[in-house]
Formats: C-alpha cells, sequence, structure tokens
C-alpha cells in the first residue's frame, strides 16, 4: 500500500476493530478494498486525501467493472470508499466525500429459472398415501398457486387462510400485510391436510416437529427430496415455486402491476425480470409457429 496514503486507511481500520468491533474477516475486505483505491490513486499521482475528487472514483470503479469486478462488487467497494471518507471528513483529513455521487456499474440481471406449466404439473402430482405426502402437497400446491416467499409460507397460521373466499394474508419484506389469491388445487390440497392434521385457527398451517412452524431447511430438504421422486431434474429451491407462478400469471394475463402486487414488490422494477421471462416464452412460441421464423441456411 503507498505509504503516504496508508496511516489514513489503518486508521480507519483500527476504528472498524475497536468501535464498531466488525469481523476480522469483514477488516480484511475493507483492506484489500481500500488498497486497490489507494495503488490506483497512487498511480495517478495523487498522494494526499484531501485532492482525491469524484473524477477519481468514478474513473476507479470503472477500472475495477473492466477488469471483470461485477457491478455488486464494485458497489461494496464504492461503500468502503465512502465509509473511509465518512472518517476523514471527521478528523478534519478531507474537505468533502468524494465518493457520494459516484454509482456502481449494473450488473445484468440474472434471469430466474423457472418450471413449464407440463414440469410443475408433473411435480405437484404427489401421492397422497401418508400424512408427510398430504402435507408437502399442500405446501407446495400453496407455494406455486401464491407466489409465497419461503419465510411467509413458514409463518402462515390457519387463521389466515379464508377458503370460503380463496384468499390468504401474509406477512411480507418490511412487516407489510398483503392477501393474495389462493386457487382450486391448493385450497383441495390444504383441506385434505387440515383434515388429516386437525390444525386449529392458531396452528401453524405447517408445524415442524415441536409443534411450532416449520423450519425453512425442512422446507427446503422437503422440496428437493420430492423433485428427485418426481422426476425434475432443475435445481429445486422454493423461490423456484413462486419464480414460476409470477411467470405463468404474466405469461397469461399480461398484467405487470398484478403480478408486482401479488409477489409483493415494493418497486416494479423488481417485477420486470418476469417480462425478459415472457419474451422468450414468446420467442420459443413464435419459433415453432410463424411460418416465417426459421431462417434458410445460406446457400
Amino acid at each position: 500500500m503507498p505509504t503516504a496514503l496508508a496511516p489514513a486507511i489503518d486508521a480507519f481500520l483500527g476504528h472498524l476493530a475497536v468501535e464498531r468491533r466488525l469481523s476480522p474477516l469483514t477488516i480484511a475486505a475493507y483492506r484489500d478494498d481500500l488498497g486497490r483505491f489507494a495503488r490506483f490513486l497512487h498511480d495517478q499521482g495523487v498522494t494526499d486525501w484531501r485532492k482525491v475528487d469524484p473524477e477519481h472514483v468514478r474513473a476507479w470503479s470503472a477500472a475495477e467493472h473492466r477488469g471483470g469486478l461485477s457491478g455488486k462488487s464494485v458497489a461494496r467497494r464504492l461503500s468502503a470508499v465512502r465509509s473511509l471518507f465518512r472518517q476523514l471528513v471527521r478528523k478534519g483529513e478531507a474537505g468533502t466525500n468524494p465518493g457520494l455521487g459516484v454509482r456502481a456499474p449494473r450488473s445484468a440481471r440474472k434471469l430466474p429459472n423457472v418450471l413449464d406449466a407440463d414440469e410443475m404439473g408433473a411435480f405437484l402430482a404427489l401421492p397422497d398415501d401418508a400424512p408427510l405426502s398430504v402435507r408437502d402437497r399442500a405446501m407446495f400446491e400453496l407455494f406455486y398457486s401464491s407466489a409465497l416467499r419461503l419465510s411467509e409460507l413458514c409463518a402462515l397460521r390457519w387463521f389466515d387462510l379464508d377458503a370460503h373466499e380463496g384468499l390468504v394474508r401474509v406477512l411480507g419484506k418490511g412487516n407489510k400485510t398483503r392477501i393474495v389469491p389462493v386457487g382450486g388445487p391448493a385450497l383441495e390440497a390444504l383441506a385434505a391436510w387440515r383434515r388429516e392434521s386437525g390444525g386449529h385457527d392458531e396452528a401453524p398451517v405447517f408445524p415442524g416437529r415441536d409443534g411450532g412452524p416449520i423450519s425453512h431447511r425442512a422446507v427446503q430438504a422437503r422440496l428437493k427430496s420430492w423433485a428427485r421422486r418426481q422426476g425434475v431434474w432443475k435445481r429445486m429451491h422454493p423461490h423456484l415455486l413462486r419464480h414460476s407462478c409470477a411467470s405463468h400469471v404474466l405469461e397469461s394475463s399480461g398484467n405487470l402491476r398484478a403480478v408486482q402486487e401479488m409477489l409483493g414488490h415494493a418497486d416494479i422494477g423488481t417485477t420486470q425480470v418476469y417480462t425478459h421471462l415472457d419474451f422468450q416464452h414468446l420467442a420459443k412460441v413464435y419459433d415453432a409457429a410463424h411460418p416465417r421464423a426459421k431462417r434458410r441456411a445460406p446457400a
């Protein structure tokens, strides 16, 4: 690390260790991020923190991104720089925080995997020859029917379900309550499970061994186990059912706002990832059906 810039970084890392009590691994990450920034500044001929401006920070973040770093990782490094300068400004060792207006480059958003309707139907055709099978079928049907998050499903009590109206009330992120529809097959599976379990209104819909709500890990394990038994070879995880529901509803309705409300997304931009999945479906249908879709091989 450049000698002229090192003392301020060392003092900052000491502050993180003593006053904020961050873990050694976190402090090591800060040291690496800030060391890279200091070396970049040294290569630019900057040896005084007071002379660092937003263009230096912006150029460094761009160079990191060009070097193969993801937007998320660049954002983390920018956060370290901003934190360092907050301390430097408080101590009078810098006049302003040059990282405040600098944004990390956006990373390409990964599209979620989904099961198509036939794959989902095959997966949900669980046998009902044992109590656990009845429970699991109800659990997975509700997951897919209402696009629930794992935490939302595990926390459900029977009083949250209005079987007559076909609705369920869930507590989502930020302690926000929303009411979402429940489809017919899910209602039938839930009714069969309630008859089997004898669950009262205050009881968890899906109890664990101790009688409390089933654990996240238990749901994940059952999902993977049933996927193998049902012949589904995609990587199965709880969010796959949520993603599949959202994709299928958007594919059929084209109503992005309704899908946003069902998923409980605060920002519709989060929901828009499913429009890319919908476009992929449209492209496949077009290629299969349109008489002019298939290009002739060049002569």
